[in-house]
């Protein structure tokens, strides 16, 4: 999984999402990454990011780097 690891994200590229409430089901949400909110390097259940949308949810796939 590429979202477990801070330095593949940045601000504008393409991703796909775990929202808090689809964890247990692992419904995935599609959009652009706005703003990195993990400060940590690595997080074993990836990196939680800002969509441009405004929702919130840890990276499972990174779809289109910049």
């Amino acid at each position: 999984m590429e979202g477990q690891k801070r330095v593949n994200i940045q601000a504008g590229i393409e991703v796909d999402i775990v929202l808090k409430e689809d964890q247990k089901s692992g419904k995935k949400t599609r959009g652009i990454v706005k703003d990195i909110l993990t400060n940590s390097l690595n997080h074993p259940h990836g990196i939680k990011v800002r969509l441009t949308n405004g929702q919130v949810g840890r990276v499972q796939d990174i779809v289109k780097p910049n």
